[in-house]
């Protein structure tokens, strides 16, 4: 009499663990093939940042201020993209807005082999620039539905760390395919690869549209007086701002600016070429290094801790930069750079997530998305600017103090009672500033 309900309570918890386990194997597979699929449509906008600036005499094109134009307008186009993209998602199935960036990222990566002339191109561009915005959002709002507090952070962490195999490959093969083949017949093959990504789309991606609020609240301006949500938005822009804009867009030019002489089987390694190996690299330990931190995120110390660390590390780091200090330790110094900018990517995304959960998805991803844009577009403005007033000195260390600003206000701020346990955790009673 007693046995009997006893063996019947463990049966149904072991369906019930075995259920959570399949959820999770499926989850974790849907996260998987939507990394990969951007991936494949990244092919070509990273195919042609590496063979456009050698090879835009082919493309009709007049002058490398074109060039320049090129490359950057898809990152503008975004800013007024994402809260139309944002409300359309509400509007639309999910499945419905990947298709659509996949067929705009397959029409163009074709048209950089098959059009000639400076503004065919730059429609394109812009086109592409909606492309990814699609691909973003809808990526940020498919982890958000398979996610929990304990998991997000390893789960964005995959996500981003597999999409960037598409710009490891685009930027190693591209050039290499456009020096073999030619630009064009490169940029075509690029294209054909993302076909094979729009069936699998159909079958994996949910037909389900982005739910617009999770609670009450988020209807009302109350969102955007939410600590959680306002210094998410910010760690966003300034992390795009310092590493997307600051650092990437410099590391050639401060390579340079160092005057170090490398060889490699008695050939000289230029500024261009050593920038490419170092974000190569970055590329390469991405599908491991992301999870890895988005994990610690989700563990018993917090996102916020593992922030403050990262964000603490890297002001040390930027401040090392414009030193006198031996080659090799240099470029170990710009290593580590790269190791913090995965982390602190991964981890403000987390924090972004746990936000959007607890009062709007589509609201404040499509803010973040902007904020992240915004940083993007405008840190190469600001660095080359600042560069060249006051030097590049001037710009890292400038970098590095807003850093520890970013650093001490985390350390010190309370977040509200909504957000999730893993921020809350450190929030400990501190007030916020």
């Amino acid at each position: 009499m007693i046995r009997h309900p006893v063996k019947l309570v463990y049966s149904e918890r072991k369906i019930d663990a075995t259920e959570v386990s399949m959820n999770e194997v499926s989850n974790r597979r849907q996260v998987t093939i939507i990394a990969l699929i951007t991936a494949v449509c990244l092919l070509g906008d990273s195919f042609l940042y590496i063979a456009l600036p050698t090879h835009w005499r082919e493309l009709g094109l007049q002058s490398p201020l074109q060039v320049g134009i090129l490359l950057s307008a898809n990152r503008f186009v975004r800013l007024p993209l994402n809260p139309l993209i944002g409300w359309l998602y509400q509007k639309i199935s999910r499945r419905s807005g990947i298709v659509m960036a996949v067929v705009l990222a397959i029409a163009t990566t074709a048209s950089y082999g098959l059009l000639q002339g400076f503004w065919p191109l730059l429609a394109m561009r812009c086109l592409w620039g909606a492309a990814w915005t699609f691909l973003r959002l809808g990526a940020f709002f498919t982890i958000l539905d398979v996610t929990h507090d304990q998991n997000r952070g390893v789960y964005l962490g995959r996500y981003n760390g597999l999409y960037r195999l598409g710009s490891l490959v685009g930027m190693l093969a591209g050039g290499l395919l456009a020096d073999q083949v030619g630009f064009s017949a490169a940029a075509v093959l690029f294209a054909a690869m993302a076909v094979p990504a729009l069936p699998v789309v159909l079958r994996i991606v949910p037909a389900n549209k982005t739910e617009k609020t999770i609670g009450s609240a988020a209807d009302t301006p109350a969102v955007w007086r939410e600590p959680s949500v306002l210094w998410s938005l910010l760690a966003g822009l300034l992390v795009a701002m310092l590493y997307q804009g600051v650092f990437t867009s410099t590391l050639s030019y401060v390579i340079d600016s160092r005057e170090i002489v490398l060889t490699a089987a008695g050939t000289a390694i230029g500024a261009a070429t050593l920038a490419g190996i170092l974000q190569a690299i970055r590329w390469g330990w991405e599908p491991w290094l992301a999870p890895l931190f988005g994990k610690l995120s989700d563990g018993r110390h917090g996102r916020r801790s593992i922030f403050v660390l990262s964000l603490l590390l890297a002001c040390c780091l930027f401040a090392l930069i414009p030193m006198p200090l031996p080659t090799g330790v240099w470029l170990a110094v710009l290593l580590a750079v790269q190791v913090t900018s995965t982390a602190l990517t991964t981890v403000t995304d987390a924090l972004a997530s746990d936000a959007a959960v607890r009062s709007s998805k589509a609201k404040v991803m499509t803010a973040y998305s902007v904020a992240t844009d915004l940083g993007a577009a405008l840190g190469p403005l600001l660095a080359y600017f600042i560069a060249g007033k006051w030097g590049l000195a001037d710009l890292y260390w400038g970098s590095a103090f807003l850093l520890l600003l970013l650093a001490l206000r985390w350390g010190m701020v309370k977040m509200e009672k909504a957000e999730c346990p893993s921020v809350q955790r450190d929030a400990g009673g501190s007030s916020g500033l």
